[in-house]
């Protein structure tokens, strides 16, 4: 997990007008609150929070008027046709809180031969320390045969983790590749054209 350091500025003006001209200035909306405080509004540097969001689960040290507060992302508004960042909400956390978090599963090894495999399940929940955020969960197949699957439960957490997803959820199936009906007709025609062929020598010789 990676730790984060912000500076932000305390936000005045509200409402799209104000959005757009933080936008303009480079800098991203936010809101930051958790455990029981006022929401706090601020504006946020946008180069630097953009990077910032590429790190799943970061820690993000918020410098606001010389205080320091810890918090993790917890939603990010982004324009659907240009994907600029709109806003950003921010959990406030304290060292040692667990928190309840979604972890992206990345698959590793390769399955038996012949096979392939499908996730489905891209990210598993899981609690942990505020401050140890795992960025990913591994999921191991290597050697599954087809028919095969792993279920949350039998994946192997970051230390400290907790599953929060059900136990039972398959995150990757294995499987033999299945043929298409494009496929199966193909495979006709080759072999019918490889008997006309195979005729046509026979009456040739």
């Amino acid at each position: 997990m990676s730790d984060v350091k912000l500076a932000a500025t305390a936000r005045t003006e509200f409402g799209k007008g104000a959005a757009r001209r933080l936008r303009r200035a480079h800098q991203i909306p936010a809101v930051l609150y958790g455990h029981g405080t006022q929401p706090v509004h601020v504006a946020l540097p946008g180069h630097e929070t953009m990077l910032a969001l590429k790190h799943t689960n970061a820690l993000f040290e918020i410098d606001l008027d010389g205080e320091t507060t810890l918090a993790i992302v917890k939603d990010v508004q982004r324009d659907v046709v240009r994907q600029v960042i709109e806003h950003v909400d921010l959990l406030v956390v304290r060292r040692g809180e667990m928190v309840s978090v979604d972890v992206p599963v990345v698959v590793t090894g390769e399955s038996a031969p012949g096979t392939i495999h499908v996730v489905e399940t891209q990210t598993l929940s899981l609690e942990a320390d505020a401050t140890k955020l795992p960025s990913s969960v591994e999921v191991t197949i290597d050697g599954l045969a087809a028919g095969s699957s792993v279920t949350a439960g039998q994946v192997v957490l970051p230390e400290g983790s907790t599953l929060m997803s059900d136990a039972e959820q398959v995150v990757v199936a294995i499987s033999s590749p299945q043929a298409t009906a494009d496929d199966l007709a193909a495979d006709a025609a080759a072999a019918d054209l490889a008997a006309v062929q195979s005729a046509a020598s026979a009456s040739e010789g």
